[in-house]
C-alpha cells in the first residue's frame, strides 16, 4: 500500500479527534469525584486498557462482528446514549458521590473495575464513533499487513495519549478541591446528559435515514 506514513498520520489524527482524551479528562474526574488517587490511576490504566483492546478487537474482528450478529451501529449509538445518560442523571443530583460514600472500603476494587468499564471505556473512549472510525479504517488497511500494523500503532498512541491524560487530571482535581469537584461533577453531569441524548438522536436519524 503506497503512502504508508500519509495513512497513519491520517488514522492518528482521526482516532485522536474522535476518542478526545482531553476532551475526556473532566468526565474522568466527575465520575471518580472523592475516590483515592491511586484508585484513580487504577481506573486510569483499566479503562484504557479496555478500550484499547475494544479497538483493537475492531481493527480485526469489527465489520465482521457487526454483520454476523445483524446489529447495527445506529443501535450501539442509541443503545450507548441511553446507558450514558443514567450516569449523567446520578451525577447531576448527587446521587453518585452520596451511593460511593455509603460504600466500604473493600468494594474499591469492584467499583474500580465497574466505572472504568462504563462508561469510560465503552461507550465514552470506544464508543460508536471510535468504532466506525477503526473499521472504515481497517477498511482501507485491508489486504496490507504493512498499513494494518500501522493502525495498530495508532490505537496504541491514542490510548498512552488517554492515559497520560487521565493521570495529568487526577493532579489537576487536587487543586480544585472539594466543592470545586462538587460543582464540576454537576455541570459535567449536565454535559454529559445532552451528549447521550445526542448519542440517541443521531442514532434514530440515521436509522429512519436508512
Amino acid at each position: 500500500m503506497s503512502g504508508t506514513l500519509e495513512y497513519f498520520v491520517s488514522a492518528l489524527v482521526t482516532l485522536l479527534v474522535v476518542v478526545d482524551p482531553v476532551g475526556l479528562a473532566p468526565t474522568f474526574l466527575a465520575v471518580t469525584q472523592g475516590w483515592p488517587g491511586e484508585a484513580r490511576r487504577r481506573v486510569a490504566v483499566r479503562a484504557t486498557a479496555i478500550a484499547g483492546g475494544v479497538l483493537l478487537g475492531t481493527v480485526f474482528l469489527g465489520n465482521w462482528l457487526l454483520t454476523a450478529l445483524a446489529i447495527s451501529l445506529d443501535a450501539f449509538r442509541i443503545a450507548g446514549g441511553l446507558l450514558l445518560f443514567s450516569i449523567a442523571s446520578e451525577m447531576v443530583f448527587g446521587l453518585r458521590i452520596e451511593r460511593q460514600a455509603r460504600q466500604a472500603e473493600q468494594a474499591m476494587e469492584e467499583q474500580v473495575r465497574n466505572v472504568a468499564a462504563f462508561p469510560l471505556a465503552i461507550p465514552l473512549m470506544a464508543g460508536p464513533g471510535a468504532i466506525t472510525a477503526t473499521v472504515l479504517l481497517a477498511g482501507q488497511a485491508e489486504r496490507h499487513p504493512a498499513a494494518l500494523a500501522l493502525l495498530v500503532l495508532a490505537v496504541l498512541v491514542v490510548m498512552a495519549a488517554s492515559l497520560a491524560t487521565f493521570v495529568t487530571a487526577v493532579r489537576f482535581g487536587r487543586l480544585l478541591g472539594a466543592t470545586g469537584n462538587i460543582v464540576l461533577s454537576r455541570l459535567l453531569g449536565v454535559l454529559l446528559a445532552a451528549l447521550s441524548v445526542q448519542y440517541v438522536i443521531d442514532g434514530i436519524r440515521a436509522a429512519l435515514q436508512r
